[in-house]
């Protein structure tokens, strides 16, 4: 049984070290202790997720902290064969690719848990913004998404500009897969004025590994990027086919 986790952090790499000696090393440990996936840093942090046996995910973690000079959080599944086809560690402008300027810390006292998320997400006054692209969405999404209708996260603001207002949408809940796309959305939308903004801690992937299915908004199958495509409420491989016309990137 492989275990794939996913982690991610907003830091200041520079007082980590050089782009470039940072991915020398992950890619060496990644190879030391047998794993697999995907590893994208940028000047504002890292993005990944990897896959390898239990024992050996233990030690990368403990070789990873080092080296990022953090304590790592991250959510884990579990599958039978190994989902990833090889080790990439990229170096990118950015974690994940929005395109625009966010003051990340803008974003503080939004994050909700599960049980809050379900609280807010069933007030019909609020906007459920599914910040993920329209393949993700056709595979499952939170009962009252609203599906942008998007092909990539950069297309998101134009979205917003054309169909939201922060005069007339008082609240706005945003979601995705792992909660990367979300620490940068939400503080856009309040950079934008939207006064009650709101997004799920852990994303997804959190959110099906602690609610109940009796509890769940949840509709469908997550979309995940690697060869499992989809995940059900259970965390295991799904039976949706791929939707997407690539999936070669991590979930975000």
């Amino acid at each position: 049984m492989f275990e794939i986790i996913t982690f991610y952090e907003f830091k200041r790499m520079s007082d980590v070290g050089s782009l470039a000696d940072i991915q020398d090393k992950v890619r060496e440990v990644m190879h030391r202790c047998s794993l697999k996936g995907t590893v994208i840093l940028a000047e504002e942090g890292y993005n990944s997720t990897v896959c390898g046996q239990p024992d050996d995910v233990r030690s990368f973690v403990d070789y990873a902290e080092e080296i990022f000079n953090t304590r790592l959080t991250y959510k884990s599944s579990f599958h039978d064969s190994m989902p990833f086809r090889r080790v990439d560690v990229k170096i990118k402008p950015e974690i994940v690719t929005l395109k625009q300027s966010v003051d990340i810390e803008k974003g503080k006292g939004t994050h909700l848990n599960a049980k809050e998320w379900n609280r807010i997400i069933s007030d019909p006054e609020t906007i459920v913004l599914d910040t993920r692209n329209d393949y993700e969405y056709q595979s499952g999404t939170f009962r009252r998404a609203v599906n942008p209708g998007t092909e990539k996260f950069s297309d998101l603001p134009a979205f917003v500009e054309s169909n939201l207002d922060p005069e007339r949408n008082r609240r706005i809940a945003v979601f995705c897969t792992g909660g990367i796309r979300c620490e940068k959305f939400a503080p856009y939308l309040i950079e934008k004025g939207f006064r009650e903004v709101f997004q799920l801690e852990g994303g997804i992937l959190k959110y099906l590994e602690s609610v109940d299915s009796d509890d769940s908004l949840w509709e469908g199958e997550c979309f995940v990027f690697d060869e499992r495509v989809t995940v059900d409420h259970d965390l295991k491989k799904g039976y949706l086919p791929d939707l997407s016309q690539s999936n070669s990137e991590m979930p975000t």
